[in-house]
């Protein structure tokens, strides 16, 4: 009974404690803006970013939906990307040896850099979107899954091995399982730049999307709706993550376990 109590209580404190200092950001925020602290042209107040929201939502929606294409698709494809190099480099040394250093470097040029170019190759339609979020998202899905089957117990190998065990078979039982939590950490850090990255594309050059909104937005000095924007992208990414969550939890139930164990 005790311990139950003691759960309930950390549970309590993991949801109170975060939308407390929410609340009080907001609330500072507001008042910063209400008073007359900070001008309102270089800060719209919490209030004015929701009143934003309300100006036209259904321009808003149509744009949110040709980003989340363009980021899903991307997502997609980089997964898949990610996911086939990272098995290469763990079954051929000199494939992995030849590609380290070029995915590395990949991610030392900054997007913002990479966008401009990839208008100028591919055109203003959706391609180069989907080209930027694929080399945003490509790195970390392969950076992790390389990782997680480096991680799996050589002993483990070795018993695999002894049982006469075929290279899927030992892909498919052990070393894909090992990598499994190192691969959703991977995918959550891929589903955020998803978003980012095919809006860094739309500012490049784009008719449509969030990214294009924001454009129009800081040309028009409508920084409420700029705000509001910037608000929308927070929510999408924290929205994908959760929802990598949910599959994360479907595909691992055993971790789920391990963690209501622990809290008791």
């Amino acid at each position: 009974m005790h311990t139950s109590s003691v759960t309930g209580l950390n549970r309590m404190r993991r949801t109170l404690v975060p939308t407390a200092a929410i609340v009080v950001i907001l609330a500072v925020w507001q008042f910063v803006c209400a008073t007359g602290i900070v001008p309102g042209y270089m800060l719209p107040s919490p209030v004015a970013v929701v009143l934003a929201f309300g100006k036209d939502p259904a321009l808003l929606l149509s744009n949110t939906l040709v980003t989340l294409q363009e980021a899903a698709l991307g997502l997609v494809i980089g997964v898949t990307a990610g996911f086939i190099f990272a098995v290469g480099m763990d079954r051929f040394l000199t494939f992995r040896l030849a590609l380290n250093p070029l995915i590395t470097v990949s991610q030392t040029i900054p997007t913002i850099a990479i966008a401009p170019l990839l208008v100028l190759w591919f055109g203003y339609g959706l391609a180069p979107k989907v080209i930027l979020v694929v080399i945003t998202t490509f790195f970390p899905i392969t950076v992790s899954l390389v990782s997680g089957f480096a991680s799996v117990d050589p002993d483990l190998l070795d018993l695999m091995r002894t049982m006469r065990a075929s290279r899927s078979q030992v892909f498919w039982n052990v070393k894909l399982p090992a990598a499994l939590p190192q691969f959703f950490s991977g995918l959550k850090i891929s589903a955020t730049y998803a978003i980012v990255g095919a809006v860094v594309a739309e500012w490049i050059g784009s008719s449509v999307g969030i990214g294009h909104m924001m454009t129009l937005y800081r040309k028009s000095f409508a920084y409420d709706s700029m705000f509001a924007v910037i608000l929308l992208i927070s929510a999408l990414s924290l929205l994908l993550m959760k929802l990598v969550d949910a599959i994360e939890h479907v595909a691992m139930p055993w971790e789920g376990n391990k963690g209501r164990k622990d809290q008791s």
